[in-house]
């Protein structure tokens, strides 16, 4: 990776969304919001700025989550990406389907995607580790890039709503939510 990585704190494309669907998400949008800035910021980092695919990654970030909302299920991959489909048709975007399928159904991966989009695949995938981990996994980010991120994008509550929603959709078990999660939405 070359250059200064670049913050990225707002989107016409990703506000768009995120405006449909604050009814959905509720409470939990500012925080949701940041997550989605924070992995965008990483992503077009890991894709060192080629923004050939950016709209794409911003659409499926939007979505790739969202199914946890929308269907208030844990298993949330299908259902997040067939949200992300709707909006591609929806919108009239034209928005290669196999791409953001693939986008949200690996973002979970922990090996390496191999496969179309490979690239853009990874850098969302990694993308979503460094800050699903709080930075304890990098994939070559230093920590204080991290640390940059996370100041100006913070979490707002985000991992204890990750961590609520677990627990609530696995019938008030955080163990069960966490084993649900790791069987049906991480990908080895």
């Amino acid at each position: 990776m070359t250059g200064e990585l670049q913050i990225i704190t707002e989107s016409e494309v990703v506000e768009a969304l995120l405006q449909e669907l604050a009814p959905v998400i509720g409470d939990d949008l500012p925080g949701y919001r940041n997550h989605i800035y924070r992995v965008l910021t990483y992503s077009l980092h890991f894709l060192q700025g080629d923004e050939t695919h950016k709209k794409a990654v911003e659409v499926t970030l939007v979505y790739h989550d969202i199914g946890l909302w929308t269907d208030n299920a844990l298993a949330y991959l299908e259902p997040s990406e067939q949200a992300a489909l709707a909006a591609n048709a929806e919108h009239g975007w034209g928005l290669d389907e196999g791409l953001l399928r693939a986008i949200i159904h690996w973002h979970h991966k922990i090996s390496a995607y191999k496969g179309p989009n490979a690239d853009v695949v990874n850098a969302v995938r990694k993308a979503d580790w460094v800050d699903a981990t709080k930075g304890k996994v990098r994939h070559g980010l230093k920590p204080a890039q991290v640390a940059r991120v996370n100041e100006a994008l913070p979490a707002l509550g985000f991992y204890d709503t990750l961590d609520r929603l677990a627990t609530d959709l696995a019938g008030g078990s955080k163990i069960r939510g966490l084993l649900t999660v790791l069987l049906k939405v991480y990908k080895f």
